[in-house]
């Protein structure tokens, strides 16, 4: 099931990023340099082009983008993370943070040199998410979208033994989960070279490793849905769980590892 076609009864997963978004803000990492680098080239961010960014969430990516000097505009739909994301910007004039659902707001008539999405398109409608992104594009603008993955490394016995707070407090927890190292990671490019409207897709990798206290390395869990969507006594069971863990046997420091990729493709004439 697509992560956007959430049909339970509780609240949907994407909305959950929205409900605290000063979390959002503090905890969620920024992007590589390596990363920044190589979309600043591709897409040749400066003064006078134009970029789109789809789900900029509080502003991670945003800021660095905004610091080439191009103007954005970032689509975003949760209310509080656009709030905290205007005042995070508020230093970029060229920077417009808008208030909607990418698949349900209007671009303006004249396209983009760039689109951008950061650990977000999957959360957005596979039946629209390329079309529409891809026609927001001028001819031989860029589409980048950057994917997020939690890889082997870092401090790879406490990931081992967390599984066991997982197993006993998240039901939907795989027995013996492992992580897999960013070499088993394949790019999932299919639905860029299917699509008519793009050309020339690529995808590279770039790895960070972030080191983190107990408090914060929570704080980074409290921010994904899947942790936030638990029922309160077991998310509280969870969290407990890995703080014990964490502070008696690896001294209140976990290292995580991050595999981003960025995926781009190039939209045709026409």
């Amino acid at each position: 099931m697509e992560a956007w076609e959430f049909t339970g009864t509780g609240p949907e997963p994407r909305n959950t990023f929205d409900q605290d978004a000063e979390r959002y803000r503090r905890a969620r990492p920024r992007y590589p340099p390596s990363l920044v680098e190589e979309l600043g080239r591709a897409t040749g961010a400066g003064p006078g082009v134009r970029v789109l960014e789809i789900a900029p969430g509080t502003g991670q990516l945003t800021v660095d983008l905004a610091g080439s000097g191009c103007a954005i505009t970032a689509v975003e739909r949760g209310p509080s993370l656009a709030a905290v994301a205007r005042r995070e910007l508020a230093a970029f004039p060229a920077v417009e943070v808008v208030t909607a659902d990418f698949e349900e707001w209007r671009p303006p008539p004249e396209p983009f040199d760039a689109v951008v999405c950061a650990t977000a398109f999957h959360w957005l409608d596979p039946a629209v998410r390329v079309t529409r992104a891809a026609r927001a594009l001028r001819a031989g603008g860029l589409l980048a979208v950057v994917t997020t993955h939690h890889v082997a490394g870092g401090s790879e016995d406490f990931f081992a033994d967390v599984q066991e707070c997982y197993e006993r407090w998240d039901p939907a927890t795989p027995p013996g989960l492992r992580q897999s190292p960013e070499s088993a990671i394949v790019p999932d490019t299919a639905e860029f070279r299917g699509s008519p409207f793009l050309t020339g897709v690529t995808a590279r990798g770039h790895a960070q490793e972030i080191t983190y206290s107990t408090d914060a390395y929570l704080d980074v869990l409290l921010t994904y849905s899947n942790h936030r969507l638990l029922p309160g006594p077991a998310r509280d069971g969870l969290l407990a769980c890995v703080r014990n863990l964490l502070d008696s046997r690896y001294g209140g420091v976990v290292t995580k590892r991050y595999w981003h990729e960025l995926i781009t493709a190039v939209r045709v004439a026409g």
